[in-house]
């Protein structure tokens, strides 16, 4: 499979389409398990989907026809918030409205690591070096955890106790983003370690939507930034060397929240997932939307596109 995109909704269904013509190539339906989709993750092999199914995590074999899981990741006692694969594959990372972030073993499938946040934690990715996980919570903080050393290294609080909803890393590593439930969008350039610099540098600072903000994701080529939001609309904004944010478009034709967003390999397209039951993917050279994707019965509300190299 050369495009795998992925949906997931509140229907309790998994939906695997193809990109191009929008048609719905495989449904995983999950009959007799009950608990809503809330965060999709592909490996960076295309072979495994990661699927945060309220408490637990299945992981799914991407070839195989089967709605049954190769192994299932239960230990969180809340909601499972999000979900990333280590670079290599062997690794999953979760964090959970239960207060933790834990690291599973995809070949021994056992529980590698937990790290205790304290607060319900909202998302966390994988630094592009791996050594590192970046999260972000309830409380209004951010927090870098050092694999290696196994603790928490750093700490922001860029807004108070305003919870952070979303965080995205730079595939570079040069920069962080992380939007709060106000719609504020808070920037910082990550210097090295070794620089007498501090790690995380605030730059800057902006409105991005005046509801409910509910992802931030930069673009592989780290030109743009996409904003989710309460307010049915997708905003994209161009970043200069500077680190200024213009806004350059607003995606509009979804009716409800847009949920989450995921960006094609090349940063040419977006994929979006909304409360209005679909997923749609933009063309972000003219900010139209190209394709919708119709099926599920509820509120999509997460979805994942691997169209890279496998």
């Amino acid at each position: 499979m050369s495009v795998v995109l992925v949906t997931g909704s509140y229907d309790h269904e998994i939906r695997f389409w193809e990109a191009w013509s929008g048609i719905c190539s495989r449904t995983i339906a999950r009959s007799g398990e009950s608990g809503q989709v809330n965060r999709l993750a592909i490996s960076p092999d295309k072979r495994l989907l990661a699927a945060a199914i309220h408490k637990k995590v299945n992981i799914y074999d991407i070839a195989s026809a089967s709605s049954t899981p190769l192994v299932t990741f239960e230990g969180h006692t809340l909601n499972v918030t999000s979900v990333s694969f280590h670079s290599e594959g062997k690794w999953l990372v979760t964090g959970s409205e239960d207060g933790t972030i834990k690291i599973w073993d995809l070949r021994s499938t056992h529980l590698h690591r937990n790290y205790d946040n304290g607060a319900p934690v909202n998302d966390v990715c994988v630094h592009p070096n791996q050594g590192e996980l970046i999260s972000c919570d309830q409380a209004g903080c951010i927090k870098q955890w050092d694999l290696s050393e196994n603790l928490c290294s750093h700490e922001l609080a860029p807004a108070g106790d305003v919870p952070i909803r979303s965080v995205s890393l730079a595939s570079d590593g040069s920069c962080l983003v992380a939007g709060n439930n106000k719609g504020k969008c808070y920037v910082w350039k990550i210097n090295e370690e070794k620089s007498s610099l501090p790690r995380y540098q605030a730059v800057t600072k902006f409105g991005a939507h005046k509801k409910y903000l509910t992802r931030v994701l930069l673009s592989p080529d780290v030109k743009y930034l996409a904003t989710c939001s309460a307010d049915t609309t997708v905003k994209i904004w161009s970043i200069s060397q500077d680190y200024e944010f213009k806004q350059e478009k607003v995606l509009q034709g979804h009716q409800r929240w847009v949920w989450d967003c995921a960006f094609s390999a090349d940063s040419a397209y977006l994929v979006t997932a909304s409360s209005d039951h679909t997923a749609r993917l933009w063309e972000m050279a003219s900010g139209e939307t190209v394709r919708q994707y119709n099926g599920h019965h509820k509120a999509a509300v997460c979805c994942a596109l691997h169209d890279g190299a496998g």
